[in-house]
């Protein structure tokens, strides 16, 4: 499910009216210094390991990265963003076996992912303990937007890499998730021939077939398909299905002045929900009168449930380079996507009560159907120059980018029938659907930004970021609204570079998100917004290729929507403090690892329920930890052979925002091994090794979701 669709699903259960609310570039940039003191004269910073060897759009050596244009749509060493940036590349995740992005982000610090259990169709993330599934994922560097059930699902197959920039992010990218976002990097043409195909399949019979094929037709034309397909049973009952995505793309390169990289992507799921979500407190977490609900069980009605999702987006990348270090870029995407669902899910035991009341431990069910069509365009304008002043270098940005999005949808529920948790029995009939939202939105924001990155002082880094976006919303139909605002977003930051690689840094930058709705208490939402304080330490030693950081952080959201349905206010607030820690280290060309730490704490501030103040939101976990490592066997009898192995902690969490009711924490392990001869390979990675059985975490009493389960999946490469 798609979006804040957890949210959504559960509205008919309240007749609820109203559904919840990178850059590219192509070439490495020196980064320059200036001298003291005399003429201008820029001169090349030696630079050591990945850093001197990676663009922000290529793939990253071993686990360690190197620069990324995340966190300052720039090419810049990650050493030199003022604010936290992870990045998971490539043989990072094939390494782990990842098959979705949320798979991919679970050693990173900050990130939150799978929260309610494994989803195929949907990429669940919490980062600094807020949601950024809706409105903080992005594609080269410019907005996935979701809202409801609308939006684009992206194959992580198609990917180079995955980059988190956390904490507050507006003044690049105008309204996005407080807690920070996601970039997804495409693979791009250019460079080295590359001819690899890939099979594999798991122990629940989920296969895949993938090929990814690069080359160049002459000096000027390179061309790249990508593309998987995927199908077959799950770990839950019924839950099966077919996906496919091909992502063709060229890059043609005329001249050492312009170059022009066109990508597309089609994607088609067709699949049976997966089960293992939505279930309640007591049979998942705590023990009911029967026990616990089985890990396995699905009890959507398979005669009916349906997942059917088409989509397709076309964009290019643009850049002009001028005389005098000027350059500019253009970015621009189109995207379509059309999802239809039907779907039966449990909501609490018989008459929606939180414990069993019968013998047959009957659940309550909801009958639920949606229809959503979105259209998408957004184009990202940039001019940047690299100049001195005095003993001042400068990297100077400035943009205006433009996001349309419209959505049509019509969402409807009805009756249905209640199922056993212990002995479910399929088939009956369902109530009618009655629509309760019929819909047509479109919104539009516009956005000014300047930044400028300095450079002084034998190692002093200044960035000053200011950004204003206006933002316009039109709902036409069930229900209908409009509204206009204006925002203003900053970006201060400072640090300094010393010559052992150590660059302590602190910044404080502010957000808006937009909100879609009204209320008659409020009329149209206002955008929520915020503040963040950050202060943190980047080490990048000269004697081993590593980085490691360590950031402390203080965040607050206002204006978050809250109280009962048709009486919303915008009094809610909410605060996170915490401190994040990584490394990340190719130790030996054999040895690779990283680890993560995460310490969070949450606090309601202001709500318009009193008696929550002060307490701490449900889902998140307060305490996450995880550590990998990964080692290859060289020159010896086992030469080829690879053996990694991981640990996973995932802290306890509050099932309610009344903080009556915990979800315990749980500890799993994850391992690989694998074997690779020239051009060929063969891995099995296995997660959740030991198969614990543990709930991912709860959005209150009437919804939790199961963890994965062991999953070993074998897969085989082929290259040439």
């Amino acid at each position: 499910m798609n979006g804040t669709a957890l949210a959504a699903l559960l509205l008919p259960v309240a007749v609820h009216a109203q559904s919840a609310p990178a850059y590219a570039q192509s070439a490495p940039v020196q980064t320059q210094s200036a001298p003291a003191s005399g003429p201008a004269v820029l001169g090349p910073v030696t630079v050591q390991g990945s850093r001197a060897a990676e663009s922000a759009t290529g793939p990253v050596k071993g686990y360690v990265p190197g620069r990324s244009a995340t966190g300052s749509k720039t090419d810049t060493p990650l050493e030199e963003i003022p604010q936290s940036v992870s990045v998971v590349g490539r043989e990072e995740m094939d390494d782990r076996g990842a098959q979705k992005v949320d798979e991919a982000l679970r050693y990173t610090p900050g990130v939150f992912s799978q929260p309610f259990g494994p989803d195929s169709d949907t990429n669940w993330v919490f980062i600094r303990g807020f949601q950024a599934t809706q409105s903080g994922i992005y594609q080269d560097g410019l907005q996935l937007y979701s809202y409801g059930f609308g939006g684009q699902f992206v194959d992580s197959y198609n990917l180079e890499r995955i980059e988190v920039l956390r904490g507050a992010s507006s003044v690049l990218y105008g309204g996005s998730n407080p807690g920070g976002l996601l970039n997804y990097v495409t693979k791009r043409p250019g460079g080295a021939p590359l001819h690899t195909v890939e099979a594999g399949i798991d122990e629940h019979g989920n296969a895949h077939l993938g090929i990814d094929y690069s080359d160049s037709i002459d000096p000027t034309l390179s061309y790249r398909l990508t593309g998987r397909i995927a199908g077959g049973d799950t770990h839950t009952d019924f839950a099966d299905g077919f996906r496919g995505t091909i992502s063709p793309s060229v890059k043609w390169s005329p001249n050492d002045r312009n170059t022009l990289t066109v990508m597309t992507n089609y994607t088609d799921i067709d699949e049976t929900h997966n089960g293992g979500a939505f279930l309640p407190y007591f049979g998942t977490v705590e023990n009911a009168s029967f026990g616990r609900i089985d890990r396995t069980r699905n009890f959507t009605e398979p005669g009916i449930d349906t997942y059917r999702r088409k989509q397709a987006s076309i964009g290019y990348e643009f850049e002009h380079r001028f005389d005098n270090d000027l350059t500019f870029r253009q970015n621009a995407r189109y995207g379509w996507s059309r999802v239809h669902e039907v779907s039966v899910y449990p909501y609490g035991y018989n008459a929606f009560s939180a414990l069993p009341t019968d013998p047959n431990n009957l659940l309550s069910r909801i009958n639920f159907e949606h229809t959503t069509e979105v259209n998408s365009l957004l184009i990202d304008n940039q001019l940047e120059g690299r100049f001195q002043t005095g003993p001042v270098a400068h990297t100077l940005l400035g943009g205006i980018d433009y996001k349309y999005f419209n959505m049509s949808q019509v969402q409807a529920s009805g009756s249905a029938t209640p199922i056993s948790a212990t002995n479910p029995v399929y088939g009956a009939a369902q109530g009618q659907r009655f629509a309760y939202i019929d819909q047509d939105l479109t919104m539009n924001q516009v956005g000014f930004y300047l930044q400028d990155q300095m450079r002084f002082g034998q190692g002093v880094l200044l960035t000053l970021s200011g950004r204003y976006d206006r933002a316009s919303t039109d709902a036409d139909g069930l229900p209908s609204y409009e509204g206009t605002k204006g925002k203003l977003s900053g970006r201060a930051g400072l640090a300094y570079e010393f010559a052992n690689g150590l660059t302590p840094y602190a910044s404080v930058s502010t957000f808006f998100n937009p909100v879609l709705g009204t209320s008659p208490v409020v009329g149209v939402f206002k955008p929520e917004s915020g503040h963040q304080y950050e202060a943190g330490v980047k080490y990048r030693p000269t004697w081993m290729d590593a980085l490691f950081t360590a950031a402390l952080f203080d965040l607050t959201r206002t204006n978050v929507v809250t109280g009962a349905f048709n009486a919303e206010t915008q009094l809610g607030e909410v605060n996170s403090r915490g401190v994040e820690v990584e490394a990340k280290a190719n130790i030996t060309p054999s040895l690779k690892a990283t680890a993560s730490f995460t310490a969070l704490d949450l606090d309601i501030k202001k709500d318009a329920n009193p008696a929550l103040i002060g307490k701490t939101p449900y889902i998140v976990p307060q305490i996450q930890g995880a550590a990998f490592l990964d080692y290859t066997f060289r020159d010896n009898v086992l030469d080829g052979f690879g053996i990694g192995g991981g640990v996973r902690y995932v802290g306890s969490s509050w099932a309610d925002n009344e903080n009556t009711l915990k979800v315990p924490a749980a500890t799993v392990f994850d391992a690989r091994v694998g074997y690779r001869k020239e051009n060929w390979g063969v891995n099995l990675s296995v997660t959740n090794l030991f198969d614990k059985a543990y709930v991912a975490s709860c959005q209150t009493q009437f919804s939790c979701g199961y963890a994965e389960g062991r999953t070993a999946l074998l897969n085989v490469n082929l290259s040439w």
